[in-house]
């Protein structure tokens, strides 16, 4: 007798009205595709078209001749501007040590005389490094582009220090997040509110829907809004610095950790509960032997992920003053220095490239 089973018999056929329900479904689904499609205004070959201009913003463009006309005209007024305002500093300096009443139209008469002497005696070599070099400087500023980036030791310097800061920002808010989501998943996981507040009474019934509603509501809220919107709130209440950013870190991890850390909890092995529970041990106790260890794995894997994302969350909300290297990278942005903004761009990647071979140690340590 044959046992071989038929292909039918291993799936066996939808109906007609189950047959029309998929294909619904599926009619909805490329219904939202190309809906979505249209509205995003999709275009392969749109990159392709300004390759151009991809070129230039990364690059830089050639100037033309009236671009570097600008450029030297601009230049040229730059040894007068100098001689200007330092005789202007000088002038102030001696109405102040004489006691003087300071006349500004005074003064800076007094001034143009003596930068006038100053450029007179300066010679042509002189006047011509000053010129070449702020041309330089303004050329480079007009042809734009983020290569070569700057390497400027001074720069890097600056740019090493803010990012120390930016990583501090992305340590303390994942850091706080951690410790304050672990009791929160407990009452928002059910298996554990059911240790904490036993009983089938209808008082015990009530005091484990609300407490599991409101713990769940609360870490919603929490991951419901963008930590960038968080930042600006508490830019705004406490004041530009890196505080800010901790805070609008701290909360919307908290948020996320919460929800994964609960989620873990409720699918723990039951087995090992009821075994520590059989000992006679306490709903602490149960915890910290049982529910715990069950989820570690988890619980390190997941906050070194969120580690990872909030030193580049970290990096943005620098953009609305909350402190470390995005702040400088804004600030850099809104004057056109791409070539800096270009070097800290790479010094945020190889950090966290580094981050994120430190912490698969770790977790090979302990997942």
């Amino acid at each position: 007798m044959s046992h071989d089973l038929t292909l039918e018999q291993v799936t066996p056929r939808k109906s007609f009205l189950e047959k029309l329900a998929l294909g619904g479904l599926l009619a909805v689904i490329l219904a939202v595709l190309v809906a979505s499609y249209i509205s995003t205004d999709i275009d392969p070959f749109k990159l392709y078209d300004k390759r151009q201009n991809a070129f230039e913003y990364l690059f830089g463009r050639e100037l033309s001749e009236t671009d570097k006309q600008a450029a030297m005209d601009q230049a040229a007024r730059l040894p007068e501007i100098i001689a200007f305002e330092e005789a202007y500093q000088e002038v102030k300096a001696e109405y102040v040590a004489t006691g003087r009443e300071t006349d500004p139209v005074a003064m800076q008469r007094e001034a143009r005389k003596r930068a006038d002497i100053v450029l007179k005696n300066m010679t042509p070599a002189e006047l011509e490094a000053v010129v070449q070099s702020e041309y330089d400087r303004i050329a480079d500023e007009r042809a734009g582009g983020y290569f070569p980036p700057e390497t400027a030791w001074s720069h890097l310097k600056e740019y090493t220090k803010a990012l120390i800061e930016t990583v501090a920002i992305a340590i303390w808010g994942t850091l706080i997040a951690f410790v304050a989501a672990i009791p929160m998943a407990m009452f928002a996981a059910k298996n554990t509110l059911e240790l904490m507040v036993q009983g089938d009474g209808v008082h015990q019934r009530v005091i484990r829907w609300f407490g599991q509603f409101a713990a769940r509501r609360m870490l919603d809220f929490c991951r419901g809004f963008n930590e960038f919107v968080m930042a600006l709130i508490f830019v705004a209440v406490i004041g530009l610095g890196p505080y800010a950013g901790v805070l609008a870190l701290a909360i919307h991890t908290f948020g996320i950790l919460g929800k994964v850390f609960s989620e873990a909890i409720e699918q723990i092995e039951p087995g090992q509960v009821e075994a520590v529970t059989a000992s006679g041990a306490g709903p602490a106790q149960i915890m910290a032997f049982s529910v715990i260890p069950q989820v570690m794995p988890l619980i390190v894997s997941y906050t070194l992920l969120r580690f990872e994302s909030n030193v580049r969350s970290a990096t943005i909300l620098g953009f609305v003053g909350a402190g470390g290297i995005g702040f400088l990278m804004f600030d850099k942005i809104n004057g056109y220095l791409y070539r800096e903004v270009c070097t800290m761009m790479i010094m945020v990647i190889v950090s966290v490239t580094i981050i994120d071979y430190l912490c698969g140690i770790l977790r090979r340590r302990f997942v």
